[in-house]
């Protein structure tokens, strides 16, 4: 089975939520975005967010930790119905990232992906390159994160 078998272009599925807390900021921006808004909330309260938000690699890490388990849940649920689930490999990159609205202490973050198109790699037969689009919004619905992701699939 392909991936655009699975999940038809243009599907948008829900992938799971993380909730932003406070602690969850700052030790994610000690370690790689050690930015005022990031590390502490009343140099966070005089920036230009007007409060502690999420480094954009936060977002977008958040993504991740939502699509993994997602995708391992895919694959059981699938091979209970006796179907044999694609093999996703590495992504190749993304593009078009976009950091839409500060994600801060307390955001709740819905994310989900959306089949977009698969190209047959004519250098290797078997494997192919799909596009999906990442999104998150927060708890009002707003959209907080967008890009486009390639992941390579082969069988």
């Amino acid at each position: 089975m392909k991936l655009a078998d699975l999940h038809p272009e243009g599907t948008r599925k829900s992938i799971g939520t993380v909730t932003f807390t406070a602690d969850d900021i700052i030790h994610f921006a000690e370690k790689f975005d050690p930015q005022p808004f990031h590390l502490d909330a009343e140099a966070a309260r005089r920036s230009l967010f007007g409060g502690l938000c999420a480094s954009g690699w936060h977002t977008c890490a958040g993504w991740m930790k939502c699509f993994v388990p997602y995708w391992m849940g895919e694959v059981k649920r699938l091979a209970a119905e006796g179907i044999v689930a694609p093999n996703l490999g590495p992504s190749p990159g993304f593009r078009d990232m976009r950091w839409l609205r500060p994600v801060f202490a307390g955001d709740t973050i819905a994310y989900f992906v959306t089949f977009v198109a698969a190209k047959d790699l004519e250098s290797r037969p078997g494997w192919r390159i799909n596009t999906i689009l990442c999104e998150g919004e927060n708890q009002d619905g707003q959209p907080v994160i967008r890009f486009e992701s390639k992941v390579i699939e082969f069988t």
